[in-house]
């Protein structure tokens, strides 16, 4: 894991002093959607208790909701939750980087209203904390374990990622849908990724051959990154493109192959994403046009 990831927590809680006062927060928040979901829709009630309600804290509730989705006849959910506990106990940077994860997605996805939505919902949430479970079992020689949870992720949700790879915090995965990261791959603080992207080899290299992608970049739907190449702090990937090359730090790219059509002022960085996202979207059609 990114250590630098941890540095996101300052915009967990703009009013919280320490851990435990973003700890209670967040679960407080939670807790009160929870029962205002449960009045709303009692048929999901078992749903609401099971994963929120009966939970003794935050972590715990989202190791029992992301296990709860991965669990089968092979893997109960027992074990699952007792090996997130284990990592925890063994990296709580872990829990850290997944608060964060969560305020990403509400902060950045204009459909998400609510901390319940990606809590309960939203596998791109869960798919990043089945890799960071997943991830610790690969740094600790439980390589079967790691390599189990990397293909059950991809039954589930749709992602395949790399046990191996590296992920910091505030990580949005919107959709997530598609998404393939390979083993050498970074992927640092606060950035977000949308559906059926790659961050890939070129299939010529070996060792370190996936990209490496630097704090706040998005990177649009469709779009391939391929090779040990830097993907610049704040820098944008139009949806569809193809990059083989570096792209500096505010920088916005497009096409196929993929060339620069932008180069942001710092401040742009403090835009809202939905926006960036938006502008991508307005990006490639234009290029390509």
């Amino acid at each position: 894991m990114v250590r630098s990831a941890y540095k996101h927590l300052s915009l967990v809680s703009k009013g919280a002093t320490n851990l435990r006062d973003i700890t209670d927060a967040l679960w407080l928040r939670l807790r009160e959607e929870a029962q205002e979901a449960y009045k709303r829709a009692p048929m999901l009630a078992p749903l609401f208790v099971d994963s929120i309600l009966d939970q003794p804290s935050f972590e715990a509730a989202v190791f029992h909701r992301t296990s709860a989705r991965l669990k089968n006849d092979t893997i109960p959910l027992s074990l699952l939750v007792e090996t997130f506990h284990r990592a925890v106990a063994g990296d709580p940077g872990i829990v850290l980087a997944l608060r964060a994860d969560i305020h990403a997605v509400v902060e950045r996805d204009p459909a998400c209203e609510r901390f319940i939505e990606p809590f309960l919902y939203f596998k791109g949430f869960h798919a990043i904390q089945t890799h960071r479970l997943a991830h610790w079992l690969w740094n600790n020689q439980e390589i079967d374990f790691a390599l189990y949870l990397q293909s059950r992720s991809s039954d589930v949700f749709q992602t395949d990622i790399h046990p191996a790879a590296q992920f910091g915090g505030g990580i949005f995965l919107d959709h997530a849908t598609g998404l393939v990261v390979g083993a050498t791959a970074v992927v640092e603080d606060d950035v977000s990724v949308l559906q059926n992207v790659t961050l890939g080899g070129t299939g010529k290299e070996t060792g370190d051959r996936h990209p490496k992608v630097r704090r706040g970049a998005i990177i649009g739907a469709g779009a391939k990154v391929l090779g040990n190449i830097e993907i610049g702090a704040y820098a944008r990937i139009a949806a569809g493109s193809v990059v083989r090359h570096p792209v500096e730090p505010h920088t916005t790219v497009a096409g196929v192959p993929a060339k620069v059509i932008r180069k942001n002022d710092a401040e742009d960085s403090t835009c809202s994403v939905n926006q960036a996202i938006n502008e991508l979207s307005y990006d490639v059609f234009s290029y390509m046009i």
